[in-house]
């Protein structure tokens, strides 16, 4: 008992499989657990500094672990965002020409985008340009260059949202992280012995019918431990041979 106690603690319950001895342990209150059954770690970061700059250079990957809902409103918001905006671009081209006071009643004026006389219209263009839809109602004519260079550098930009939004919504869609729900672990953990020595040991299930390939399985023992930390070693290199 007492080897037990000094390798894995006072946290657990004995379960005697000889029937000729009998003795039994305290069971002690369930404490709250280091790591979820599914594989989230209960561990909180503070006083690390500068955290939040850290997530914002590890901008993709920081989209990447945040929840569903939190990565769907910034899906939402980028797109009005920048569809707003770029619309409001073309808008401001046609009302710095003076395309508006012409309303698309004239034949005779050559405007920077045809049919674009207010904002809605330059929204519809902005989005049927966007998603390469192609009515063919609205179009650039070749007496707008800055129209030229604006639809050009919105080709570009919109690629590159597209390819960093829809990106990290396909690595999250391809994450595993709800195949957890379908391994059970058993209620219970015991200790005993096997091969000459003490070993915790419990029982996993797959509940899908497919089989799981090189699965491995990694766990963690905490255990309260009283012994001194090592001192700090003041040589600036420390190499360890394997």
């Amino acid at each position: 008992m007492s080897a037990i106690r000094r390798k894995f603690g006072e946290d657990y319950q004995v379960v005697n499989t000889n029937r000729s001895m009998t003795f039994s342990a305290p069971v002690k209150k369930k404490r709250q657990r280091f790591v979820e059954k599914n594989g989230r770690c209960n561990v909180q970061h503070g006083n690390l500094g500068s955290e939040t700059s850290r997530y914002i250079s590890d901008l993709f990957t920081t989209l990447v672990d945040l929840k569903w809902r939190w990565n769907l409103l910034i899906f939402i918001l980028t797109y009005t965002v920048a569809w707003l905006v770029m619309a409001s671009m073309w808008w401001v081209i046609a009302y710095i020409r003076g395309d508006l006071s012409y309303g698309g009643h004239n034949s005779s004026y050559t405007p920077c985008v045809a049919n674009v006389y207010n904002f809605p219209s330059a929204f519809l263009f902005f989005i049927e340009t966007e998603a390469t839809i192609g009515y063919g109602h609205r179009y650039i004519t070749e007496k707008c260059p800055e129209g030229i260079i604006l639809f050009l550098f919105q080709s570009l930009l919109g690629s590159i949202v597209d390819a960093f939004l829809i990106g990290c919504m396909f690595i999250k869609m391809s994450q595993p992280k709800k195949r957890a729900e379908t391994l059970m672990f058993s209620q219970d953990a015991v200790i005993s012995q096997r091969d000459g020595k003490l070993c915790l040991m419990f029982r996993v299930g797959n509940l899908r019918n497919s089989h799981m390939v090189s699965a491995q399985i990694r766990c963690k023992l905490i255990k309260v431990s009283t012994r001194p930390l090592p001192k700090p070693i003041n040589s600036p290199l420390v190499a360890l041979t394997v």
